[in-house]
């Protein structure tokens, strides 16, 4: 669970804000904050994992707040202006969401400070491993899938098809393949293809040109065989 806050000088802004804070599982929000100056005061009285917050606000910029803060959270920036993108990632905020901001992209933004929060914990020896799950946005809910449970990853152009053990209907979500194959582990899951992603454990045979999934055969393309081979500690 990640503890957060939301702050926003504009009143309808900071609602719409909550409103995806409170349907992503994983969050925990703890205050919602129109001056700065006072999600600063938060930020100092309370364990904050997470904070979402504007640029351009009265008193105290989003950029100013970050730079002045001595908190180990993390940032998420969500403005309307583009042209400071650069001056945040300088800043190592986890992402730089532009308004309006569509769901999707939003839980994409929070699933990496999950996971980013995940490395942390686990690099303070605290002995649990990282999640073997992340979520995706499916039918306007959030669905909860285990990499454990992965056998393969299909790319449609802006979507994706991710095959399971558990059911013979794959989900389906509006993500690149790129983006899903950053979430998933390097040494488990490797890229075979422009348009496909298998699981390792889940391979069946293996021949030069091509991986099977049980009954099902999906291509090795040249610019992957390599690499794929590599990883399977096979000569290609």
């Amino acid at each position: 669970m990640l503890r957060c806050i939301a702050i926003d000088d504009e009143e309808l802004a900071l609602e719409l804000l909550e409103d995806n804070i409170r349907k992503v599982p994983y969050l925990q929000l703890v205050a919602t904050c129109s001056d700065p100056l006072e999600a600063v005061k938060v930020m100092q009285e309370q364990a904050i994992d997470l904070v979402f917050l504007d640029i351009q606000m009265p008193g105290l910029t989003g950029l100013q707040l970050i730079q002045s803060s001595h908190s180990p959270c993390m940032f998420i920036l969500i403005t309307a202006y583009e042209k400071y993108a650069l001056e945040g990632f300088n800043l190592n905020v986890v992402d730089y969401l532009l308004k309006p901001v569509e769901l999707d992209r939003f839980i994409k933004a929070c699933n990496k400070a999950f996971e980013l929060q995940q490395l942390r914990t686990g690099s303070k020896g605290s002995g649990e491993p990282a999640p073997d799950y992340f979520f995706v946005n499916v039918d306007y809910s959030l669905l909860k899938v285990l990499k454990s449970d992965i056998t393969w990853i299909e790319g449609l152009k802006d979507y994706i098809k991710i095959h399971l053990k558990s059911t013979t209907a794959p989900v389906v979500t509006r993500m690149s393949i790129k983006t899903i194959e950053e979430q998933l582990p390097a040494l488990q899951f490797a890229r075979i293809h422009k348009s496909y992603i298998v699981a390792i454990a889940a391979i069946t045979a293996v021949r030069k040109n091509s991986v099977f999934m049980g009954a099902r055969e999906l291509p090795i393309s040249e610019n992957y065989r390599e690499k794929f081979f590599q990883l399977i500690g096979r000569p290609g």
